[in-house]
């Protein structure tokens, strides 16, 4: 179980990582309203949160 565990920690730092290089500080607002939405139940905090993150993918091709 604690292998399970730091596997877990590792790949959520990790992925947060990435999304602050590669979108700034706004993808780590989006990232972590969609995280903070799901677990409290909140469907308009990780929907917001899913928007910017969708708006951030998607500015290239707008």
């Amino acid at each position: 179980m604690p292998v399970l565990a730091l596997v877990s920690a590792i790949l959520v730092v990790t992925l947060e990582q990435y999304v602050e290089w590669k979108y700034g500080f706004a993808g780590l607002l989006g990232l972590l309203l969609l995280t903070v939405g799901v677990k409290a139940k909140s469907p308009g905090v990780s929907s917001a949160g899913a928007v910017l993150l969708a708006l951030l993918v998607a500015r290239p091709a707008l």
